[in-house]
């Protein structure tokens, strides 16, 4: 009775921590759930470390099977529980079929985790409003922020491939005239105008709360001045827009914000050298968004400025500020999300490109066989939380788990091989379901063949030992009788998994003439390639998400004479 308990306490609390069961959480687990044991703890404690260390020599899998044996009900809890989770709360000020949100990307990169953050919940809460959702390039800095025509599809592939129904797409560079009409229209109110101050001296001046020369002077002026920005008459840096605002606002930046400037030679990859003056993010912003209609803004607690600064234009207007939704930022441990650090090691040759595995792009996630789904869930799970969120790559692989899971097929696959020679056993055809528990989808056949040898693992060299026995998974137990460089030499012991499951002989896994096969695993800024021999007759394609026993979760990247490539994506 006290050793199922431990057993049970043990499984659960390694099953729940990467396969490593820790032992005073187990005694503190079967102590404090049964308090009648305590009298009885010196006996325990040693009963624990004991049966701690047999769940510690299992692998992941192996876990997983005795906990389903002995305590299935800790799988259906789980089940339930997550069923039990809670969408997103209900959205301030929505009316169902009313609500029109926007996702807004720079396409100068690759849309990464950090950006799926506003974009799924603008989608999300479009969708459960029955209302609208709009993707808007944000695309009018051709100079620091440069967009590439590259990442305009690849922004909508992404979405799409996320899930999403965009209602309609806009492009800020296309709208540049719309612009115009509103920036005249607010030098024509008094609201705006064109300061020609060298950047320093307006710095000086705003941050004393000084009024800039050019501020107060008669409209005729500032119109004169913005046909002369249009027209050419002025050279970039020599005059900006800027919005009339409080000189004594607590933040500086906020002190008469720069609206639209001159950019000589912009050579944008959509309207080339047309246009040469832009305006700037929050003036775009500010206008597209009434202009669009949107009436619920989801962004990040960093641009909390940004709608200090927009909601002057709206005031000047007379129009409606959207309902504003801040949530933190959101980061993965170990994994680059930065832009420009990614561009930076593109550049450099660190990286193989915007979808190299180690990055947090929404192309590279998908490389590995993250799900869309996983994604999504991952997003909604994290809600609106105002402060910032750093998660781990664990909490992603544990959704992303328990998607694919029941889809992905099962293969063999040996990584750094060596041969394994057995003595005294007939040919034997293991038959092994393509999935456990969906016998429906069939069986792969791994044939013995007595003088041939079988290939193992050097992962698993520390169970090969001479007297020590291991059970080929599926196919039969053998005893260690030598190793040596050339390989290992085994004889035939018997073929009943029973035996091997009372003596607790370790399970390998194994292949005859397989296919050569290599394993990109990403480790932090590592890359580590795994070369090895993959089952023989495994039918993968491009993009299959499969288990490779014992090693892990993988996406085939590519099938190329006879060779396969595949991705890690977790355990």
């Amino acid at each position: 009775m006290v050793e199922e308990l431990i057993w049970k306490y043990a499984l659960i609390n390694a099953y729940t921590h990467k396969g490593k069961a820790n032992p005073k959480a187990v005694i503190g687990k079967v102590l404090g759930e049964n308090p009648e044991l305590r009298p009885k703890a010196r006996q325990i404690i040693p009963l624990v470390n004991e049966i701690v260390e047999k769940v510690n020599a299992l692998s992941l899998e192996e876990q997983e099977a005795k906990l389903r044996e002995i305590y299935p009900e800790f799988f259906e809890e789980k089940k339930t529980k997550k069923e039990e989770k809670k969408g997103l709360p209900p959205l301030p000020r929505a009316e169902k079929g009313k609500v029109v949100t926007r996702f807004a990307p720079n396409p100068d990169g690759a849309f990464h985790l950090g950006n799926a953050r506003a974009a799924i919940l603008s989608h999300e809460y479009a969708r459960m409003y029955d209302g609208k959702f709009i993707l808007r390039f944000d695309d009018t800095d051709p100079k620091v922020k440069r967009p590439e025509p590259i990442f305009y599809e690849w922004i909508k592939e992404d979405l799409e491939w996320l899930g999403f129904k965009i209602d309609e797409i806009h492009i800020a560079s296309d709208r540049l005239e719309i612009y115009y009409d509103y920036a005249e229209k607010l030098i024509k109110m008094g609201k705006a105008y064109v300061c020609t101050c060298p950047p320093e001296k307006f710095r000086e001046l705003r941050d004393k709360g000084i009024a800039c020369p050019h501020r107060d002077e008669p409209v005729e002026v500032q119109l004169e001045r913005w046909r002369k920005m249009l027209n050419g008459e002025y050279k970039e840096g020599e005059a900006v827009v800027r919005i009339k605002t409080d000189l004594k606002h607590p933040n500086p930046a906020v002190r008469d914000w720069p609206a639209l400037r001159i950019i000589d030679n912009p050579n944008h990859p959509r309207t080339g050298n047309k246009y040469r003056v832009w305006p700037l993010y929050n003036f775009a912003s500010a206008i597209d968004d009434h202009e669009l209609g949107v009436t619920h803004i989801f962004r990040g607690q960093e641009h909390a400025e940004n709608e200090t600064r927009q909601r002057y234009v709206y005031e000047y207007l007379g129009w409606e500020y959207p309902v504003t939704v801040h949530h933190g930022r959101l980061s993965i441990e170990g994994v680059i999300l930065s832009k420009s650090k990614t561009r930076k090691g593109i550049e450099e040759g660190k990286y193989l490109g915007w979808d190299d595995p180690r990055l947090g792009t929404i192309r590279a996630l998908r490389r590995r066989g993250i799900r869309p789904e996983a994604i999504r869930e991952l997003i909604i799970e994290v809600g609106l939380k105002r402060s910032d969120t750093t998660i781990s790559w664990d909490n992603l692989a544990a959704i992303n788990r328990r998607i694919i899971e029941p889809i992905a097929n099962r293969y063999f696959f040996v990584a750094d091989p060596i041969p394994m020679y057995i003595e005294g056993a007939k040919e034997f055809v293991a038959e092994i379901p393509l999935h456990p528990d969906h016998p429906e989808r069939g069986v792969r056949r791994l044939k013995f063949v007595p003088g041939k040898p079988v290939y193992v693992s050097k992962d698993d060299m520390e169970l090969f030992r001479p007297r020590n026995f291991v059970r080929l998974k599926d196919l039969f137990n053998v005893e260690i009788l030598e190793v040596s460089e050339d390989g290992i030499k085994a004889r035939f012991h018997s073929v009943d998994y029973e035996i091997a499951r009372k003596n607790r002989w370790r399970m390998v896994h194994w292949v005859t003439e397989g296919k050569p096969c290599e394993v990109w695993v990403p480790e932090g800024e590592e890359l580590i390639i795994r070369e090895g021999l993959l089952e023989s007759d495994a039918h993968v394609k491009v993009d299959d998400v499969v288990q490779f026993e014992r090693f892990g979760f993988v996406r085939i990247d590519e099938v190329k004479d006879g060779k396969v490539r595949a991705i890690f994506a977790h355990k």
